[in-house]
């Protein structure tokens, strides 16, 4: 494997941790946010919180797959 694949392969894996961190801590705060009887705007931010590191994550993922597939031409 040549660097440029494993800086590939390392962003990707950066990219799949960072979405089960997500949403292991988004179901975490959903679990205690009723537990505990936080008020549903607070709630709130932790699911908006999470739609933005899905968001990066997509995008991360969309640029991995361009930057694989000009490496392939």
């Amino acid at each position: 494997m040549s660097d440029g694949d494993h800086d590939t392969a390392r962003q990707a894996r950066n990219v799949g941790v960072v979405m089960a961190m997500t949403m292991i801590a988004w179901m975490g705060a959903q679990l205690f946010g009723a537990s505990l009887g936080l008020p549903p705007r607070l709630v709130f931010v932790f699911d908006v919180a999470a739609l933005t590191v899905f968001a990066w994550a997509l995008v991360a993922t969309f640029r991995i797959w361009q930057k694989r597939r000009d490496e392939r031409k």
